[in-house]
């Protein structure tokens, strides 16, 4: 079993990082890191002499001065450096650098210089190392004005804010969670490639990203219709949208109840994209769920009954919890990367209908067990 520490862990593609490598508790084991180390060298080389691999993803992305950004970076490899130099460390070192190294700017220098330290150290320490050259990334739980243009945008528009294109460029995009994957790969492989340029998975204008999220917002956020989705950047651009709306506030949703001497009628979900109906019964006291998925969307409709939904961010402690009666009907969707459970705390029988884009395959569940 490897032991993993990763830098920046709490960053955006660190945290996408670390939640993925707790999944895989039967082949790595995570050594924890906090960015207090880099001011304390016993600290440090404690973590240092724990991993067998170093992830280092800590660097600062942008500054109103890009002497900051280029001296906070070098300053940070200079310090991992020295810790390995001063244990003696054979850990498998991966850095993720990014296409802007052959840009006219300080951050691309400094990535730059930072893969090529390391793999100085590799070559004389006889070490292993992988220098991962990285695209554009884009996925939930960046830091908005920071991170990407597709978190900015996303953050904007589901406030109802208005985005400003600055510059139409074509950008070349990769998800966060095919950095994740490319990431363990090399780990498993023990890549030793001081130069691995990842290859986009897609590529858009800003103004065409900015079209995506507008018609995600006017379908999902303001009708509750799940748009039309016609290939995995579409999916991935929709899931990291829907992780930037404010959760609590936007649910639950009432249904729109048609009523007449019959009895009533509720439309449950109206999507562009196959998926999975379902329909359970639970029992009073009784909860089902726990679980967190990556990649499917899904939807809870109370129909009947008295229940009470919870979602928790995986890696945090907030919980949201929502009260639902099936006298009025209404619905919660289940963000990705969100644990969520459902529970009957009626005194009759709970009835659900559930939505999923995809039916379960227990070859590839994309269901992971975690209690709220």
């Amino acid at each position: 079993m490897k032991k993993i520490g990763i830098t920046g862990q709490h960053g955006f593609v660190g945290y996408h990082l670390y939640h993925t490598i707790s999944l895989c508790k039967e082949e790595f084991e995570l050594v924890d890191f906090e960015r207090s180390f880099f001011d304390n060298k016993q600290l440090l080389d404690e973590f240092v002499s724990q991993c067998d691999v170093i992830v280092h993803l800590a660097a600062l992305n942008r500054h109103n001065d890009p002497e900051v950004i280029y001296q906070t970076n070098t300053c940070l490899v200079q310090q991992l450096i020295a810790s390995l130099e001063r244990t003696a460390s054979k850990a498998h070192i991966l850095i993720s650098s990014s296409t802007q190294e052959e840009r006219d700017n300080l951050y691309g220098k400094s990535k730059k210089e930072c893969r090529l330290a390391f793999a100085d150290w590799a070559s004389k320490s006889g070490g292993t190392f992988t220098g991962l050259i990285i695209p554009n990334v884009y996925g939930p739980f960046g830091q908005p004005f920071y991170n990407s243009v597709v978190t900015t945008f996303s953050h904007q528009i589901a406030r109802n804010e208005t985005p400003k294109i600055e510059i139409d460029g074509q950008l070349k995009l990769i998800y966060v969670g095919e950095v994740v994957e490319a990431i363990l790969q090399a780990i498993r492989i023990g890549d030793n490639s001081a130069e691995k340029v990842l290859a986009h998975s897609a590529e858009a204008k800003v103004s065409e990203i900015l079209a995506l999220l507008q018609y995600f917002k006017a379908v999902y956020q303001e009708k509750g219709e799940f748009p039309a989705l016609h290939n995995p950047f579409e999916h991935r651009l929709f899931n990291t949208y829907r992780c930037y709306m404010d959760i609590p506030a936007y649910f639950p949703r009432k249904f729109v109840q048609h009523t007449d001497s019959r009895g009533a009628f509720v439309e449950i979900a109206r999507h562009g994209i196959p998926g999975q109906t379902s329909f359970s019964t639970t029992v009073p006291g009784i909860t089902r769920g726990n679980h967190f998925h990556t990649r499917k969307i899904e939807r809870f409709a109370v129909i009947k009954g008295k229940a009470l939904i919870q979602l928790r961010r995986i890696g945090t402690t907030e919980v949201h919890n929502f009260y639902i009666d099936g006298d009025e009907p209404a619905y919660v969707d289940m963000p990705i990367w969100y644990t969520h459970n459902i529970k009957n705390i009626g005194e009759e029988t709970l009835y659900t209908n559930f939505w999923i884009n995809e039916p379960f395959d227990p070859a590839d569940p994309d269901t992971y067990f975690e209690i709220v």
